[in-house]
């Protein structure tokens, strides 16, 4: 409805991890090159963050980095498994046949289809998104048994747990301490920081064909406040902001309509302070 209003090609602000999208901000910047750093190494690495933060933008943005003639990559989206159900699904993406119903005959499969993998070559990377929802301590033993998967100098597969704080909370727990001595690197992903929201909007709407700015100095600030910083917050609402504005027939956006989009959400603004003193160091 608003594209051609404010001269885009397409709506800037989608929910969906468009890899064209992709912002680094100092916090994404370092959480990719310590994700591409752990599958470098062949490592078990654990990356949380808040809801919205870009946890699964950044393992998007980690597949594109991986050649796909020495990488496998293999994604579970929903982690809600039984260790039987792991495995299984674990085997299917692996390209292993149907009918391998014991548990052990699973597992001799699958080491055997990673050591095939690793005389080719490839190095197999499962992602675990949402990896605070792994329900019970079966489950999260297999996942450390992956990394039991290994020739003497070594790793055979790389794993990496994504999740919200919880998942920290979990792996703090004593039945975890096996698997939190086989994390090789840990990261915990932060919002935005104030300085970088502006250059956050203008990439999206570049990205969106348009070069010219749409969003006031004012309506900046008042969707990092709003939003905490938070990337998905901010989408949801620069996107609802640039209707609303396409309704009013303004040529651009300020704070005002931020407000007034915000208030349909229930959300309230952390303090102008906050703004001010994290926006002077960044």
């Amino acid at each position: 409805m608003y594209e051609t209003f404010y001269g885009l090609t397409c709506r800037p602000f989608s929910k969906t991890p468009d890899p064209r999208f992709l912002f680094l901000g100092k916090r994404h910047e370092e959480a990719l090159a310590r994700l591409e750093y752990a599958v470098l190494e062949k490592e078990l690495v654990v990356l949380t963050g808040e809801v919205g933060c870009g946890k699964t933008t950044l393992s998007r943005a980690l597949m594109d980095t991986l050649p796909a003639d020495t990488h496998q990559v293999i994604t579970v989206l929903n982690p809600r498994l039984t260790p039987a159900q792991f495995l299984r699904t674990l085997a299917r993406r692996l390209g292993l046949e149907e009918g391998r119903f014991q548990k052990e005959d699973i597992l001799e499969a699958i080491y055997g289809r990673l050591y095939d993998l690793y005389g080719r070559g490839m190095t197999p990377v499962v992602i675990i998104d949402e990896a605070q929802l792994v329900s019970g301590r079966g489950t999260f033993e297999e996942i450390r048994l992956l990394t039991n998967f290994q020739l003497d100098e070594e790793n055979l597969v790389s794993v990496v747990l994504l999740g919200q704080p919880d998942l920290q909370r979990k792996l703090k727990q004593p039945a975890q301490k096996p698997l939190r001595q086989r994390i090789g690197m840990q990261y915990h992903l932060g919002p935005l920081l104030p300085g970088e929201v502006k250059p956050y909007i203008e990439h999206r709407l570049s990205v969106a064909g348009r070069q010219e700015p749409l969003f006031e100095d004012d309506a900046v600030e008042a969707l990092y406040r709003y939003a905490a910083g938070v990337p998905r917050l901010i989408n949801n609402l620069a996107s609802n902001a640039l209707l609303e504005g396409f309704i009013r027939e303004v040529d651009s956006i300020h704070a005002d309509i931020v407000a007034n989009v915000a208030r349909d959400f229930d959300l309230v603004p952390t303090s102008a302070l906050v703004w001010e003193k994290e926006g002077s160091q960044k």
